[in-house]
């Protein structure tokens, strides 16, 4: 607002006591509301700075492009494995492996249990299928699954209270220390094998598994269904296969059977 001074020389002049006062000088303001103008305008002007420059990254994320997909690992030719005994077993966790790809974000690695083979050799397989490279283990099967205790599977159950073997696609589940000592949880699947959790099927080490055993009786001895190896090879498979990989337990039936 215009002050007492600047008034009384426009009132003066135009009495015709004073001279023209300065065109400026009839809108000079008092030095509070001058201060009180120019803070406000500093205010405004940096809040809208402000306001520009925490708008900028969201402009700047919803404009980014969005993030390409992982590529899927390179997997050995299947000539890498064309010589082992798993190989058609192989080719069908391969498939299963592919089936249940939402399942699996490690894809790596699986592990095979070929049921064609008798108790006594090593037919667990860790197959590395980046590498092309695998490792054999000692495993047994169910009870229920060779009731005369052959050293041979001659079926697969899902029933509860089987005590037999399941077939199908397994994924890997938590470690965990229970009645067998240090065991790894294994989750079915297929319909073949989704009784595994509620039937306690786990991987588990065994004093039976082993090739002492093997030595006395020509074959390893039986569990409840669960996949039971060695227990000094033990740490080793869990420390191959982990939470988050597939196993694949079948065997191939041969044709007409």
């Amino acid at each position: 607002m215009p002050t007492k001074r600047a008034t009384r020389a426009v009132d003066a002049y135009r009495g015709g006591l004073g001279p023209e006062p300065p065109l400026c000088y009839m809108d000079v303001m008092d030095r509070r509301s001058f201060t009180k103008f120019a803070l406000s305008g500093l205010a405004l002007s940096f809040l809208s700075d402000s306001i520009g420059k925490a708008a900028a990254p969201e402009m700047l994320a919803r404009n980014a492009p969005p993030a390409p997909a992982p590529a899927a690992p390179r997997t050995a030719p299947a000539s890498a494995f064309a010589g082992k005994p798993y190989a058609r077993l192989l080719e069908k966790a391969k498939t299963a492996l592919d089936s249940h790809a939402h399942a699996f974000a490690l894809r790596d690695r699986i592990a095979i249990a070929d049921f064609n083979a008798p108790s006594r050799d090593l037919r667990l397989h860790v197959v590395d299928l980046i590498g092309g490279q695998s490792s054999s283990y000692l495993v047994a099967h169910g009870r229920g699954s060779d009731p005369g205790h052959s050293g041979w599977l001659q079926s697969f159950s899902n029933e509860p209270n089987s005590l037999a073997s399941s077939s199908g696609t397994y994924r890997t589940g938590d470690i965990y220390f229970g009645q067998h000592g240090q065991a790894m949880r294994l989750i079915g699947l297929d319909a073949t094998n989704n009784n595994a959790e509620n039937r306690a099927i786990v991987l588990h080490g065994a004093d039976y598994v082993s090739e002492d055993h093997i030595a006395a009786w020509g074959k390893c001895g039986r569990s409840e269904g669960c996949l039971a190896v060695a227990r000094h090879m033990l740490p080793q498979l869990i420390g191959l296969l982990g939470p988050g990989r597939m196993v694949y337990a079948d065997k191939i039936m041969a044709a007409g059977a």
